[in-house]
């Protein structure tokens, strides 16, 4: 299959179910959290999908390599709270299988981009 659009990339297309998966999980915290994990969690999630569509669509391999990077931190990111919530109060009782799930992947696929990418220079 060929690439024509940022919407044709698996790895896009798996973020923008994480975002979707983070924002269930998320809708399940404390009211209190609205400013803190949950606001940063949201973001984090979004930033992985934007900053893919905003690489793929920049004019170098070099540029795109480094929005992808961008992308792989923010899911470090993400993965940090993850683990940060899971080990408050509120986090003991939640089922995290799916964000743990589809992190994983994203995680994964971003970490080969990056280095197909590094590769073709």
């Amino acid at each position: 299959m060929e690439i024509n659009s940022y919407k044709d990339l698996i790895v896009w297309q798996k973020s923008i179910e994480l975002v979707v998966a983070v924002y269930e999980l998320t809708e399940k915290y404390p009211k209190t959290e609205i400013f803190g994990l949950i606001s940063q969690m949201r973001r984090a999630a979004v930033s992985i999908s934007s900053n893919i569509a905003e690489g793929k669509n920049r004019g170098t391999k070099k540029d795109y390599c480094c929005f992808v990077v961008r992308a792989f931190a923010s899911g470090s990111e993400l993965e940090t709270q993850v683990i940060i919530s899971k080990r408050l109060p509120f986090g003991k009782d939640i089922d995290y299988g799916k964000v743990d799930g589809l992190l994983s992947e994203v995680m994964r696929m971003l970490n080969s981009l990056i280095k197909k990418l590094n590769v073709s220079d």
